[in-house]
């Protein structure tokens, strides 16, 4: 094995994950959840190399190719081994850049790509009973109002979970019927909403809110029982609790966002109005949608034209 040539003053496993997550949050603006994300992948790199008598520094590709068919040979799903590899790639490169290492052991590196399947994606009649079910399950309780507007405004805005949680009252432009998220990255978008989602915010915030709002419920939109800001566990129990009620096939948060894509699509909309709706970095993440779509105008086809 080659080692990779470490830096005059090598630091230690520790002290550089420590480093590589200080520049995750502070130059990259990434999340806590993804932080922790990284830097679970890159531990799992530096136990497996330890393992092997090798420090992080002296890691090399054929040491790394070496942890990825380790992976692969356990069984795990190809989406890890390609964010574990990508989590990798994104620390060598910055222990390079930041003089800590003099070459980087994974600029060579490549990893399969997770295979293109989508989270389900409900069709537009069940999408239309999952919120009708919401709507009329509204009764005198202020939380199912915020069920209701919650489901709405996922469908209508295709928002991440966790950007919803975050959203503030002042977020919202009404009478525009847009809302304001900061999304991954830090990134703020601005994305439009419809006249349900409209009538649905109305009472939540004209009516059901204000019942249990309380000293520390500050500006957020969605809060809970206590009045305190709703987190993402409580949303993503809302649409699960929905989806039952509805009789719909059960889905994540992250379903409904998924629905809203390809629903846009499936519209006419195109793929760059929909990347910035849903605050894609790159556009090719969001033509994943349009196999969606193709498979279903394909399966039009085939049951209508005559000489399909």
């Amino acid at each position: 094995m080659n080692p990779t040539v470490a830096a005059p003053a090598a630091m230690t496993s520790h002290e550089v994950v420590a480093g590589f997550a200080a520049h995750l949050t502070a130059a990259r603006g990434l999340s806590a959840h993804t932080t922790r994300a990284y830097l679970g992948d890159v531990n799992h790199l530096v136990g497996f190399a330890r393992r092997r008598g090798v420090e992080w520094s002296q890691v090399d590709l054929t040491l790394l190719r070496a942890w990825l068919a380790s992976m692969v040979s356990n069984g795990l799903a190809r989406s890890t081994v390609a964010r574990r590899g990508a989590a990798v790639r994104a620390f060598y490169a910055w222990a390079e850049q930041s003089g800590h290492l003099v070459t980087d052991p994974a600029a060579r590196l490549v990893t399969a790509q997770p295979g293109g399947a989508l989270p389900s994606a409900l069709a537009v009649e069940p999408a239309r009973r999952l919120l009708d079910a919401a709507r009329d399950a509204v009764d005198e309780d202020p939380l199912t109002v915020r069920d209701w507007v919650t489901l709405e405004l996922l469908y209508a805005t295709g928002v991440r979970v966790g950007e919803l949680a975050s959203v503030d009252l002042d977020d919202v432009d009404a009478p525009s019927r847009l809302l304001r998220v900061m999304g991954k990255g830090s990134k703020e978008r601005v994305v439009p909403f419809g006249v349900p989602a409209a009538r649905a915010l109305d009472r939540w915030v004209q009516d059901a809110r204000p019942r249990l709002a309380t000293p520390t419920s500050g500006p957020a939109l969605l809060i809970g029982r206590r009045g305190r800001r709703a987190d993402q566990r409580q949303l993503r129990e809302v649409v699960h609790r929905a989806a039952a009620l509805a009789g719909v096939e059960d889905l994540a948060p992250h379903g409904l966002r998924h629905t809203a894509a390809t629903h846009l699509l499936n519209g006419g909309s195109d793929l760059r109005s929909v990347q910035e709706i849903l605050g894609h970095a790159s556009l090719a993440t969001t033509q994943r949608y349009t196999h969606v779509s193709a498979d279903r105008l394909r399966q039009s086809y085939s049951q209508a034209h005559p000489r399909a």
